[in-house]
Order: structure tokens, then sequence, then C-alpha cells
């Protein structure tokens, strides 16, 4: 198993810890972002997290049908994880960028047990309309997995949830943010996620 100090080094490897003024997808504001895809775009990087995804669930000895994420973000996690599991992966999207829905012919039976995965969680928004999703075709998610936490551990998703890598970083509603009261840094949307 990688340290969260490894994570942490792949991370900073492929440039994919950006400081800056983020608008994240929750509509807070960050001076840090995580931007996955720099990692996933390396198939020996994301085959390594994924893989360290998988044994991670495996140690939680839940049943697992499929892998399930939402998209953007998630799809690459989802495939690679689901490989390793030797289950299969799918993923949700956006209709009209706003509502999660399976859409491409994904199919969830009654009572399959699913592992919704997440590149990033911040305040688990996405990852708990992806469980929405699972529940309304009958389905059960019995595990949530996430290539970074920053929300530091304050999430619950109500079944068991595992990281690589945790930590707590500055997020700020737009009306009290201090990078945009010193108006120096211009407000930057790297993510995928419509903010309504």
């Amino acid at each position: 198993m990688l340290t969260e100090e490894e994570i942490k080094e792949i991370f900073l490897k492929t440039d994919a810890f950006l400081e800056g003024h983020f608008l994240l997808s929750s509509g807070l504001h960050s001076p840090y972002y995580l931007q996955c895809a720099k990692v996933l775009q390396y198939p020996e990087f994301a085959e390594i997290l994924c893989r360290e995804i998988g044994d991670k669930v495996k140690e939680l000895d839940v049943e697992i049908d499929f892998v399930i994420a939402p998209a953007i973000g998630g799809i690459i996690v989802s495939y690679e994880t689901a490989r390793h599991l030797g289950v299969r992966g799918i993923f949700a999207e956006r209709k009209d960028g706003v509502n999660l829905i399976l859409r491409r012919g994904f199919e969830i039976k009654p009572g399959e047990k699913a592992l919704v995965v997440e590149d990033v969680v911040t305040t688990g928004k996405s990852t708990k309309e992806t469980m929405e999703v699972v529940k309304s075709c009958g389905g059960e998610v019995v595990a949530v997995a996430s290539l970074v936490d920053r929300s530091g551990g304050s999430v619950d998703f109500g079944v068991p949830f595992v990281t690589l890598w945790s930590l707590e970083v500055p997020a700020y509603k737009p009306e009290s943010c201090p990078i945009c009261r010193e108006g120096k840094i211009p407000l930057e949307k790297p993510g995928s996620r419509k903010i309504v």
C-alpha cells in the first residue's frame, strides 16, 4: 500500500496540485485545486492509484457487482477500479447539465451491489447524487471510495468510505472568500460540473 505522502508525490510530479483561486463544483472558493485529470492522463498512475483503491475496498470484505462514478472526473477511476476488482465499471452523467442519470445503455439490476467512486470528494454532493442513481434503480451502495478526500474526513456517506489521500483544504462561501476580497487573483473554474 502507498502512503499518503507517496500519493501526494504523484500529484506533485504531474502538476495536479494547483494553487490560485478556484471555483469548486460545490460552489465554494478555494486557494487549492486537485486536478485529478492531470494524474489520470498517465495510464501507469491511473493503474497504481485505482489498484490502491481496489485493495482498500477488498479489505472491507463487501460484495461488489459493479463500480459507478459521476462523469466526467470519475470515469477513469470507475473503469480502472472495476478492472482491478474484476467487475464492470459504469458512470452516471448529467442530463441538461443538472441531474445525474444513467445513459448509453447502462443498467443497474435490482439488488446489485455498487461501489461508488470519485476522483475528489469535497462536500460529497456528486457522490451522494450517484448513490441516489444506484438506489433509484434498486441497487445497493455498499461502499464509497475516492482518490482524494479534501473534506478531511468530514463527509458521511452512511456506508464505509475509503480514500487514498485525506486532507483539509480551505473552502469558502463566495461572500466570505478572502481571495475575492483581496481582488488580486482571478477566479478559475477548472471542474466539469455546471454550477447552478
